[in-house]
C-alpha cells in the first residue's frame, strides 16, 4: 500500500513536535535531534509504503514513532561516543563558572529564574547515563507508564523501574549539589 503525500504530510505535522522533542531530550543536541527526527520520519515513510495493510490506529503510529526515535537517538549517542558518566562532584567542578555568574546576577525576574532553572535541569538530564535518561524522558516528558516504556524498549518492567529509580536518585543528588542558588 502506497501512502499518499498529503496523508504522510499530516502524519508528520501531527507527530513532529513529539519526535523532535524526544530526540532532543535523549541526545541533548539540536542538530543531532533534527537528524534523528528526519531519520524517524524517513523510516515511517518506508514502513508505511511497505505495509500491506493500513498502519492501524493513531496510538500504534505514535508508539512506533517513539520506539524508532529512541532507537535512532541512542544510536546517535553511541556514534558520538559520549564520555562515561562522571560523579556529581566532578560535574560541579566543570560547572564552577556557571555558579559565579548566577550568584553575581543580582535581582532577576521569575521568568528569568524559571528559564535558568530549566536550562540547568536540561544540563543535569544530559549527564545521566543513556538508559536512565531514556527512561526518565519517556516517563516524564511522554508520560508513559513503566509497562509502556518496557514494551517500547523491549526490556523487562523491573529494568525500566530500576533505570527510573536510579536516574531520579542521581538527578536529585546532582540537583542538591548544583542547584543551591534556586533553593531557599
Amino acid at each position: 500500500m502506497r501512502i499518499e503525500a498529503e496523508e504522510f504530510r499530516r502524519l508528520v505535522e501531527r507527530h513532529q513536535r513529539m519526535v523532535f522533542s524526544l530526540a532532543l531530550r535523549v541526545t541533548g543536541e539540536y542538530g543531532t535531534a533534527e537528524e534523528v527526527a528526519q531519520d524517524a520520519f524517513l523510516e515511517l515513510y518506508r514502513w508505511l509504503g511497505a505495509e500491506q495493510s493500513p498502519p492501524g490506529s493513531e496510538d500504534h503510529v505514535r508508539f512506533w514513532l517513539r520506539r524508532v526515535t529512541v532507537h535512532r537517538a541512542t544510536d546517535a549517542l553511541r556514534r558520538r561516543a559520549v564520555r562515561p558518566e562522571s560523579a556529581a562532584e566532578e560535574w560541579v567542578e566543570e560547572q564552577h563558572g556557571c555558579d559565579a555568574v548566577a550568584q553575581g546576577a543580582g535581582a532577576v525576574s521569575s521568568a528569568e529564574l524559571n528559564a535558568a532553572l530549566t536550562a540547568r535541569l536540561e544540563e543535569l538530564l544530559q549527564t545521566l547515563p543513556e538508559a536512565m535518561r531514556v527512561a526518565v524522558v519517556l516517563r516524564y516528558q511522554e508520560e508513559m507508564s513503566s509497562d509502556e516504556i518496557a514494551r517500547l524498549l523491549g526490556q523487562p518492567v523491573a529494568t525500566v523501574k530500576s533505570h527510573l529509580q536510579r536516574g531520579l536518585q542521581l538527578l536529585r543528588r546532582k540537583a542538591a549539589v548544583t542547584l543551591k542558588e534556586y533553593v531557599r
